[in-house]
């Protein structure tokens, strides 16, 4: 009875449409799970993604949750997780991607999920990694360890959403390192971030970490723009 009354007047809000959600729901509205865009990237599509880091990266698999529009429901996902600290939202999307992947053969043998890092002085100003938690859920079912300290941001820039597509290329060159390298000696890491837009933030990680012998890489997103 407390927890109906409790509801009644501190409704919960669907974190797509803004929507009440029912007491049996959760993060979003039963429409929008079924609305949301799925990308099936490591099922029938992996290519669209692959395709991005043709010629520039070297990897092994990559996926994509969602797809991504402008004035969508994803984006209003994205935006409410990373500038209105619902980090649930990367949790919620971190255990259906993590499902998806142990059912894909591709993805069996991780070893190291490693989520793309903010810069310090971004980390205290947004308290929190927004692709944390997305990550971490994604280890558990893939039963892999979760590291976040090896790939350090060196440089702190303007933020990326405010950047047109050539400044992104320009400006994520040589802004990241690594360091206790050893630990991913002979690994197979699943590097995890929020969007793949044109890339260069994760083709600036890989850049980096392809350095450690034998290492293999994957890429797992929230979402992909169209």
């Amino acid at each position: 009875m407390l927890s109906d009354l409790a509801y009644l007047f501190y409704p919960i809000y669907c974190a797509a449409c803004d929507s009440p959600l029912y007491k049996n729901e959760k993060i979003f509205c039963t429409s929008c799970r079924h609305e949301l865009p799925l990308g099936n990237f490591h099922k029938v599509n992996a290519k669209k993604i692959e395709k991005v880091f043709y010629g520039r990266a070297k990897i092994e698999n990559a996926t994509s949750l969602l797809v991504f529009e402008k004035d969508s429901l994803v984006q209003n996902l994205i935006h409410n997780l990373k500038y209105r600290g619902q980090q649930e939202i990367g949790k919620e999307l971190g255990i259906w991607l993590g499902h998806e992947l142990t059912q894909s053969d591709a993805y069996q043998n991780i070893d190291i999920i490693i989520p793309v890092p903010l810069h310090p002085k971004r980390l205290k100003e947004r308290g929190y990694n927004q692709v944390a938690k997305f990550g971490q859920e994604i280890a558990k079912q893939l039963q892999a360890d979760y590291i976040d300290f090896v790939l350090k941001k060196n440089s702190y820039n303007e933020k990326q959403s405010k950047k047109n597509r050539l400044s992104r290329w320009s400006n994520t060159s040589e802004t990241f390192g690594i360091q206790n390298e050893s630990i991913l000696i002979n690994k197979h890491i699943l590097l995890v971030d929020d969007i793949v837009t044109t890339g260069a933030t994760l083709e600036a990680c890989i850049q980096v970490l392809k350095s450690i012998p034998s290492i293999k890489i994957s890429i797992a997103t929230m979402a992909i723009t169209q």
